[in-house]
C-alpha cells in the first residue's frame, strides 16, 4: 500500500453540508494534507507490504471466543468510540465469513469516555472468561484509570486511540498502543505551524482531560516562544459557553490558536471564535479530527488544521467499511481494524488464552492497513507517523 498526500485517500470520507456564520452553504470535509516527522517536516510515505488480512487462510479452528471493546459509544464524543468498534466489527466479519470453524464476536462496553465509568465496566470484562483480548480503552483518562488492573489480570489491551505519553510509563505488561503518542504528535504539529506555516504567535487552549493536558504540554514545549503564555486559555470538558476565552483571544490577536481537547468542546469553541470575529487559524489534534467536528462547527470549521497519529483510510478499506457499516470510516477506524486483525492472527495461530495473545502481540512484526506494527518493551510502536489534515 502506498500512502501519500496526493493519493486517493480519505480520513473519514465525510462531506458535510455546513452553514457558516454568514448563512452561506458549503461542502466541507476533512482532507489529508501531509505526513510529518516529529520535527514537523514533510515525510513522503513509502510503499508498505501487503496488509494482514483478518480472513487469513480460512483454516482457523477455535472454540467460540470474544473480543471486548471499551470506549465511548454514547455521550458527547461517542463518534470516536464508534469509529473504533466499527473497524473491529469489519475485521471480525471478514474473519468469520472465511473461517466457519473459528467464530469470534465482539462485546461492546460503553464508558462514555469517562474514567469513572471505565473503572466500573473493566472488572466485568476481566471476569468474563470468554473475553480473550480488549480493543481499548479509547480515551487516555479511562486508560490511565484501568491500565493497572488490566495488566494485573493479564488482559491483552490494545488501544487504537489513547495517546497520552505517560500510559506506557507505568510498567503495565499487557498494554499496546496502536498509534503514536502525544510526545510525537504535539511537537510535529507545533513545528509544522511555526515552521512550514510560519506562525509567530500561537495561543494554546487546553481542556482539563488527561489527553488535553498531555498534548498541550508537548505542543507548548515544542512551539517555544511562539506559544504565548499570556494568551493561554484553560477550559473544562463539558463547557459550552466560551465567551470569556473568546474575548481574551480576540484581544491577543494571535496568528493561530491550538485547541487541545475533544470535538464536543472544540466545535462550539471555534464557532464562537468566528462569531466573535477571531480570524486566527484554528488547529487541533486527533480528539477533534472527526466528521462530527465539521458537522457541529459548520462553516466555522473551514480551513481548520487537524492532526492525528492515525492514518487516512485507503480507498479499498474505505469502500469495504462503508458497505459494511453504512458510513464512511473516521479517525481510528483503520487502527481498530488493524489491531483486531492482529488478535485474530494470534487466535488463528492457536494462541487462544490471554497470556498467549499478549506474547504474540509483544513479538509481532507485520504490516497493517495503516502501518507496520511492531512494539517495544513498553508497548509503544517502533514506527511513528503523524498526519496533518485540513477542513476544506
Amino acid at each position: 500500500m502506498v500512502i501519500g498526500a496526493a493519493a486517493a485517500l480519505v480520513l473519514s470520507g465525510c462531506s458535510d453540508k455546513s452553514t457558516d456564520s454568514g448563512g452561506g452553504g458549503s461542502d466541507l470535509s476533512i482532507k489529508p494534507v501531509v505526513q510529518l516527522d516529529t520535527e514537523g517536516r514533510e515525510v513522503p510515505a513509502g510503499a508498505a507490504g501487503t496488509a494482514a488480512d483478518p480472513a487469513g487462510d480460512g483454516k482457523a479452528k477455535c472454540d467460540p471466543l470474544t473480543i471486548g471493546m471499551a470506549g465511548p459509544l454514547t455521550g458527547g464524543n461517542a463518534a470516536l468510540g464508534i469509529n473504533v468498534v466499527m473497524g473491529v466489527k469489519l475485521a471480525l466479519d471478514q474473519h468469520n465469513k472465511a473461517n466457519p470453524g473459528c467464530q469470534i464476536k465482539v462485546k461492546e462496553f460503553d464508558t462514555e469516555g469517562k474514567a469513572q465509568n471505565a473503572t466500573q465496566v473493566i472488572p466485568t470484562i476481566i471476569n468474563d472468561p470468554n473475553i480473550v483480548a480488549l480493543i481499548g480503552p479509547t480515551f487516555s483518562g479511562e486508560t490511565k484509570a484501568t491500565g493497572q488492573v488490566l495488566s494485573e489480570a493479564g488482559m491483552p489491551t490494545l488501544t487504537a486511540s489513547a495517546t497520552n505519553p505517560t500510559l506506557t510509563q507505568n510498567g503495565w505488561k499487557t498494554f499496546f498502543r496502536g498509534l503514536g503518542n502525544d510526545n510525537s504528535q504535539g511537537p510535529a504539529v507545533a513545528k509544522y505551524l511555526t515552521g512550514k506555516l510560519g506562525y509567530k504567535k500561537i495561543c494554546v487552549v487546553v481542556d482539563n482531560t488527561d489527553y488535553g493536558k498531555g498534548l498541550a504540554d508537548a505542543f507548548t514545549a515544542a512551539a517555544g516562544s511562539a506559544a504565548d503564555p499570556s494568551c493561554a486559555v484553560s477550559v473544562k470538558e463539558g463547557d459550552k459557553d466560551f465567551s470569556a476565552a473568546v474575548s481574551k483571544l480576540s484581544a491577543a490577536k494571535p496568528d493561530a490558536i491550538f485547541y487541545s481537547g475533544y470535538y464536543a468542546e472544540s466545535a462550539p469553541f471555534v464557532q464562537q471564535l468566528r462569531t466573535g470575529g477571531v480570524t486566527a487559524t484554528f488547529a487541533s489534534a486527533d480528539g477533534s479530527n472527526d466528521p462530527e467536528f465539521v458537522r457541529q462547527a459548520g462553516g466555522s470549521s473551514k480551513e481548520a488544521y487537524l492532526s492525528c497519529p492515525c492514518s487516512p483510510a485507503p480507498d479499498k478499506f474505505a469502500s469495504e467499511y462503508q458497505a459494511f457499516n453504512g458510513q464512511a470510516p473516521g479517525v481510528y477506524s483503520v487502527e481498530g481494524y488493524d489491531l483486531t486483525t492482529i488478535v485474530l492472527k494470534a487466535i488463528a495461530a492457536g494462541k487462544v488464552t490471554r497470556p498467549e495473545i499478549v506474547e504474540f502481540v509483544r513479538t509481532y512484526n507485520g504490516t497493517g492497513v495503516a502501518r507496520q506494527y511492531k512494539w517495544n518493551e513498553t508497548g509503544e510502536l517502533s514506527n511513528i507517523q503523524i498526519w496533518m489534515y485540513q477542513v476544506k
